[in-house]
C-alpha cells in the first residue's frame, strides 16, 4: 500500500502539472506559432531542432507531443487504479464494521434477555 501511496503521490503532482501545461501549450501556440515550424514571436523555440524548423522540427514536436500524452495516460491510469485500491480498502472496511455492529447487538440481545 505504501508503494501505491508514493505512486499516487509522484502521479498526482504530474497530474496536477497536466492542466497547467496543456493552458501553457495552447496559450503559448499563439507566442510560438505552429510547433515545428522554427523559432517563434515568443524569442524561443524549445531547442535546437525545434528552432530549426523544417521536417526535424515537425518531427521533434510530434514526438515531444506523443511523450506527454504517453505519460498523461499513465498517469491517469495510476490514479484510476489508486482510487480503485481505495474504493475496495473501504468496502471491506465496510463489511468489518458491520460485522462489529452485529456483534453489539448479539451482546444487547443477549443482556435484554438475561
Amino acid at each position: 500500500m505504501a508503494a501505491v501511496g508514493a505512486l499516487f503521490r509522484s502521479g498526482l503532482r504530474g497530474a496536477m502539472a497536466l492542466p497547467q501545461r496543456q493552458r501553457a501549450w495552447s496559450s503559448g501556440s499563439d507566442q510560438l506559432g505552429e510547433l515545428g515550424k522554427g523559432a517563434g514571436k515568443g524569442g524561443g523555440g524549445g531547442g535546437t531542432i525545434r528552432e530549426a524548423g523544417g521536417a526535424f522540427g515537425k518531427r521533434e514536436a510530434a514526438a515531444e507531443e506523443r511523450y506527454f500524452k504517453e505519460k498523461e495516460r499513465e498517469q491517469l491510469a495510476n490514479l484510476k487504479r489508486y482510487h480503485e485500491e481505495e474504493i475496495s480498502h473501504h468496502k471491506k472496511e465496510i463489511e468489518r464494521l458491520q460485522k462489529e455492529i452485529e456483534r453489539h447487538k448479539s451482546k444487547i440481545k443477549k443482556l435484554d434477555d438475561d
